[in-house]
Formats: structure tokens, C-alpha cells, sequence
């Protein structure tokens, strides 16, 4: 088998595990581009991507252009003489630049093309309550996660993981992918072929803040799916009166009931015992939240917290 030479396009731990999988081959990583280093946290310190830090362990040549037109940046990946570039989990790419290697430039998404194009397919498989998804390599183009697939693997969703298990299980399996599409490359095995035309197409487009706001109106089991699909992040809200202080409640998870309502969509049964709030059709009991000011903790230790239970709503 060839041993490719590859440029690797990425940022977050989701990129770092291909990245190393990359790594690990017979294939040789000859340049890593990554976001510039950044300012957070309290102390407003300057920090690393996952994918540069593993590029700084292991001494591999890292770029990190403001602009990926920039003239210098370009000729400087030219001059690597790459044979691929596999793009996880990054940015935009301008035509000049994935047109550049011989073999073209793949990226790796966590859905099963054409299902799930955009910035969050994790999230949308699990609140659209799908009980499967996947991962699909493909040649990128000028459109949105639109070009020719290379190979695809899919993956049974738990009707009780969340968004970040599985974000972590895509994550393994979408490295293995990675590999294997530059091993079939390198041997000219795999016939690309074009994504299918969708009539009514599921998106995953970015998450904004109002999309995390929880509709109480809805089934109890579509809430479920919507909070699960949120966590850990960005986290589904709701807002809470105590006392006339309105505060955001974030839930992280729970259970739910069908065909037992309270009195009205929204209103509360809270006690020390129990925290329950109402739906369409049913109830959602919350066994992991966040209030505002406050750490994430167990509905336990939050109902702990309280002593008028009168005074408590959902706004």
C-alpha cells in the first residue's frame, strides 16, 4: 500500500482523535492547520486547540492562518507536496486550497450523508429521536457537506445516551473511517459516488440560544429527546420564577411519563421528593440541572436546597 502524505485540517477533540489515528498509520502527517490560539476562562489565558496540542506532542509542523487565502499560508501547504488533505471538524475552505492535492480533500461528518448536513448533526439525530446515525467520509466541493461520499459506517443510538456520549462513540468510529478511506485511497479501491437528492432533507443547522429553550408544549417524549440531545452541551433551559427571581434552569437529564398530566402544560409538582413538570401529554422528571449562579448537580441536592415549594415556577 502507498503511504500517503497528508495535511490534517482540524480543531476540536472530535478532530484530535482522527488526527492521531492518522498518526498511528502507515501514512505521514506533513502539516496540521489549525484555529489561532485563543483568550478564555477567568484569567483570560491564551489557550491551545486539542488538535495543535497533540500536534506540539508529537513535533509535527502546525499552521495556524487568520485567513486560509492568505498568499504566504498557501504556498506554504503547496510546498508540503501533500498527496490528500483530510479536513475534521473545521472551517470553511476556499476553492484554492481543497483543489490543491493531487487526490483531493476529504472530510469526515458525523451523520449519514445526505441525512444531517450543518453544524450539529450529534445533537438533531438524538432530538429528532432517530435510533440511528453514523459517520460518512467525503470529497468536499464548493457546497455544504454536498460532495461525493467515499464510505460510510453507521451506529445504533441508545434511546438514553445523550449528545456527548455520543458524540464520543462517532468520535472513535469516525477516526477508524478516516483511516481506512486514506488506506482505500492509497489503493485505489473505492468508487465515489454522489449523495443522494433528498426532497425533505434533515438539517442539523448551528445551535443558536433561543433554539435551547425548552417547549413544555411538546409530547413528553419529544422533551426528552430535546434535553438528551443537548447535553452536556449546549445544555436545554428552561426558565424558573423563585420567589419572583427569574432565574435559567439548565437540565442535563432525565425521565419521563406518558399519559400523566398535571394540571396544566408547564406547571410544577415539586417537593423534597419530587420535581416534576408538566407537557402535552405527560410528565418530564428532571434528575440532573444547573441553576444559575449555582454547579450542576442532582435533582436531590437540588430540592435540598429549598424550603417554600410555593414559590416556585415555570415562566
Amino acid at each position: 500500500m502507498k503511504k500517503l502524505k497528508v495535511v490534517f485540517f482540524g480543531t476540536p477533540e472530535f478532530a484530535k482523535a482522527s488526527l492521531e489515528a492518522i498518526f498511528k498509520s502507515k501514512h505521514e502527517i506533513v502539516g496540521v492547520v489549525t484555529v489561532a490560539d485563543k483568550q478564555s476562562g477567568r484569567g483570560q489565558k491564551m489557550h491551545s486547540s486539542p488538535v495543535k496540542i497533540f500536534a506540539e506532542e508529537n513535533n509535527l509542523k502546525i499552521f495556524q492562518p487568520l485567513k486560509l487565502r492568505d498568499e504566504n499560508f498557501l504556498e506554504e501547504i503547496k510546498s508540503l507536496d501533500a498527496d490528500i488533505f483530510v479536513v475534521v471538524a473545521f472551517r470553511m475552505m476556499p476553492k484554492i486550497l481543497f483543489e490543491m492535492p493531487q487526490l483531493g480533500t476529504f472530510n469526515l461528518h458525523a451523520s449519514l450523508l445526505p441525512d444531517y448536513r450543518g453544524a450539529a448533526p450529534i445533537n438533531f439525530a438524538i432530538i429528532n429521536g432517530e435510533t440511528k446515525t453514523g459517520a460518512t467520509t467525503f470529497f468536499i466541493n464548493e457546497k455544504i457537506d454536498e460532495g461525493n461520499i467515499l464510505l460510510q459506517n453507521e451506529l445504533q443510538i441508545s434511546e438514553i445516551e445523550n449528545a456527548g456520549e455520543l458524540h464520543d462513540r462517532l468520535m472513535d468510529l469516525g477516526a477508524n473511517l478516516v483511516v481506512e478511506t486514506l488506506n482505500r485511497l492509497a489503493e485505489n479501491t473505492i468508487q465515489e459516488k454522489p449523495q443522494p437528492i433528498v426532497e425533505n432533507p434533515k438539517n442539523a443547522f448551528k445551535i443558536f440560544k433561543d433554539d435551547m429553550k425548552i417547549d413544555w408544549n411538546q409530547p413528553a417524549e419529544k422533551v426528552y429527546n430535546f434535553i438528551r440531545g443537548h447535553s452536556p452541551y449546549p445544555a436545554a433551559f428552561t426558565k424558573i420564577k423563585i420567589n419572583n427571581d427569574e432565574k435559567t434552569l439548565k437540565i442535563f437529564a432525565g425521565t419521563f411519563i406518558e399519559n400523566n398530566s398535571l394540571k396544566k402544560i408547564g406547571s410544577l409538582e415539586i417537593s423534597k421528593k419530587e420535581f416534576n413538570i408538566s407537557t402535552q401529554n405527560g410528565i418530564y422528571k428532571p434528575t440532573e440541572v444547573q441553576l444559575e449562579g449555582k454547579k450542576r448537580m442532582s435533582v436531590k441536592d437540588f430540592l435540598n436546597g429549598f424550603r417554600d415549594f410555593e414559590n416556585i415556577e415555570i415562566v
